[in-house]
């Protein structure tokens, strides 16, 4: 049953990881035209974002 249900977890997490590393890439062009325009509210969310999507991933590939 455990190898079951390791393998729907991991079939899950493959569909999760490219969307999760777009969304990465966008979160990081955006922190970069905010940083480009010296938008410190923008900058500050986007770091927010990226850390929770790093979350998110460590917690995918382990």
């Amino acid at each position: 049953m455990n190898y079951v249900m390791d393998a729907l977890r991991k079939k899950e997490a493959e569909k999760k990881l490219p969307v999760i590393k777009m969304e990465i890439d966008y979160e990081l062009l955006t922190l970069y035209d905010a940083m480009q325009a010296k938008d410190k509210t923008q900058q500050i969310l986007s770091k927010e974002k990226l850390v929770q999507l790093h979350a998110e991933l460590q917690k995918i590939t382990q």
